[in-house]
This record gives structure tokens, C-alpha cells and sequence, in this order.
């Protein structure tokens, strides 16, 4: 598959992740994509981002989750510019393959950390 056919099929994919979590919305920004609850954003689609060549996902964790994640596969996990720092993580969506069950669970814990509770418990009572 091409590179540019492949990721307009992973940045759909995650798209449609994000966007089944309730009151979810998207806001582009050139070839980047925030995911936003209210005001908050709990995802970015990051696209070579300041020329790095790196297409992913980034999300808010746990406190040091994302040094554990980072230091269990440093391959797949990165600490992204000016936010790692402040709790999130990069998840690469440019590799071979992807995990999108780990995708769907990650964005869905950065959701968790910053949606209304009445929202999450929504969600809660889903699963």
C-alpha cells in the first residue's frame, strides 16, 4: 500500500475511534487532527509533525505511564514535543502493522482523564 494511501486509511480509522465517544469532535488543522470533549482535547493525529516523519496518535495517560510505555517498546512509544512532558504519550501509526484494539484503548483512556464525569459514566456503563 502506498504511504499517503495508508495513512489517509489509519487517520480514518482513528477518526472514527475518536468520534464514537460521546459528544467527541474533531478539529483540523492542516495535516494534524485534535480530538476534543468540550474545550479539552484528549487526542492529536499527528502527520510529520515539525518535520519528523512520524505519523501517530498522542494521548494523555497516567502519571509515568508514558515512561513505562516509552521504556516497554521504544519502537512503537515516543515522548512527543512540548505535551510528553505533561502526561502523554505517542503511539506510531506509520509502523507495519497496528494494534487498533491498543489504539482504541488508549484514546479511550485519555478521553476518560478529561471528559465530564456524567459522560464518563456513560461510557462505563456501556462495556
Amino acid at each position: 500500500m502506498a504511504a499517503k494511501a495508508q495513512a489517509s486509511e489509519r487517520r480514518d480509522k482513528l477518526r472514527a475511534i475518536c468520534l464514537a465517544l460521546p459528544e467527541a469532535t474533531r478539529k483540523d488543522q492542516g495535516g494534524h487532527a485534535s480530538f476534543l470533549i468540550g474545550k479539552k482535547t484528549f487526542a492529536y493525529y499527528l502527520n510529520d509533525h515539525h518535520g519528523d516523519q512520524v505519523i501517530s496518535v498522542c494521548c494523555k495517560v497516567l502519571p509515568g505511564e508514558n515512561k513505562l510505555l516509552i521504556d516497554a517498546n521504544p519502537k512503537k512509544f515516543y515522548l512527543p514535543s512540548y505535551i510528553g512532558p505533561r502526561g502523554w504519550v505517542g503511539l506510531r501509526l506509520d509502523l507495519p502493522t497496528v494494534d487498533w484494539n491498543e489504539v482504541a484503548e488508549l484514546v479511550r483512556g485519555s478521553y476518560l482523564q478529561l471528559a465530564p464525569k456524567r459522560l464518563g459514566v456513560m461510557l462505563v456503563s456501556y462495556d
